[in-house]
């Protein structure tokens, strides 16, 4: 009898199924066609639970069975800052804190094209001379990232490669090499086992984020892993990704620009104001020593409406340009617009100008 009724828990565990959301994420006890949370019609798909996702046994994880944990006292706990490692990109360390912290989880998004397999090629070419640096590529094939670091002219000899969409043969895969750094590219390909959503879902990446996030923090080693952003700008579709990752930094750029800024939006070991500049170039990214000069398109002289101002981003200022263009209109009510600037702050800053300092504008 007690073997029948732990069988019968057993199917019960293995058909357990959620439905989720996969515009936001959200979880729903059962179907319906509107999603509460966002408001998005047939969003809701539902997702069935393997039963090893509760109690989920990999090689890896220490967690079923284990009962050697101590608790400690706060005085007890080591202080002693953990070594980081240099990225060889001193703008990517400034944004990142300091360097890449042994056991993080990083997630870089950004909009396809912007540099950031680009950037992540060039940095673990460079660690993997001095270090076993492991690069996963999903999107990709092996020839065509071998032909981008040629064309680059990057150090090929040490860097260790592998083409895997399983998250599971890509843990395997790490505890035999070894690597410090680990780079997945991206994660919107990659896929559980036991999920049995397509990958990209929500689902898929929510549970393959937080399986690589749990390996890094066992093992001590540094993932990185790569987001892209959709249309409404938000990071693989949901925002989920942040809650399991320590740090989250957005890769930006104009298509019309060769300059890339790398901006934290969520760091558990640095600031997140702290800002990074690239420019692109045939030979890949280049760190911009003075990004005050590409700010500034003035000369010497004093041009009428032309400003220039002293902000600070992080730990460091930057001198930025502003530019004012009046002109008459033929509407009852000028129209105010402005680029590169919050309009809704443009007219309160206008307003608190005409209502203290007496200027109609």
């Amino acid at each position: 009898l007690i073997f029948q009724s732990y069988l019968l828990m057993s199917i019960m565990a293995k058909n357990k199924t959620a439905y989720v959301c996969n515009e936001c994420g959200q979880d729903f006890p059962r179907w319906q066609g509107q999603c509460n949370a966002c408001q998005e019609w047939n969003t809701i798909t539902e997702v069935r639970l393997g039963a090893s996702s509760a109690t989920r046994t990999h090689q890896f994880s220490g967690y079923a069975g284990e009962t050697n944990k101590q608790v400690q006292t706060l005085d007890q706990i080591d202080l002693n800052e953990l070594p980081r490692i240099a990225s060889t990109f001193g703008e990517l360390d400034r944004v990142l804190g300091g360097g890449i912290v042994p056991g993080s989880a990083i997630l870089i998004g950004g909009h396809p094209g912007a540099g950031k397999s680009t950037l992540l090629l060039q940095t673990l070419c460079q660690l993997a001379q001095i270090m076993p640096a492991l690069y996963v590529t999903g999107e990709e094939s092996l020839q065509q990232v071998a032909m981008r670091a040629h064309r680059l002219g990057l150090p090929t000899q040490n860097l260790r490669m592998l083409s895997e969409t399983s998250v599971e043969a890509i843990c395997d895969v790490a505890l035999q090499e070894k690597p410090k750094v680990i780079v997945v590219d991206s994660i919107q390909v990659m896929h559980m086992s036991d999920i049995q959503s397509s990958p990209g879902s929500v689902s898929q990446v929510r549970e393959s984020a937080s399986y690589l996030t749990r390996f890094a923090k066992q093992h001590g080693i540094a993932v990185i892993m790569v987001g892209h952003v959709t249309k409404d700008g938000s990071l693989a579709g949901p925002k989920v990704l942040e809650h399991c990752i320590d740090c989250s930094v957005m890769f930006e750029g104009d298509s019309d620009s060769r300059y890339r800024t790398l901006r934290s939006h969520k760091n558990r070991f640095g600031a997140i104001n702290e800002l990074g500049v690239f420019a692109m170039t045939e030979r890949g990214l280049k760190e911009v020593a003075n990004p005050s000069a590409i700010f500034l398109s003035r000369g010497d002289e004093a041009a009428s409406g032309s400003l220039v101002m002293v902000v600070w981003e992080g730990t460091r200022p930057l001198l930025v340009e502003l530019q004012v263009l009046v002109d008459s209109s033929a509407m009852s009510t000028p129209r105010r617009v402005a680029v590169g600037m919050d309009a809704n702050r443009l007219a309160m800053l206008l307003a608190v100008m005409h209502r203290h300092g007496g200027l109609l504008m």
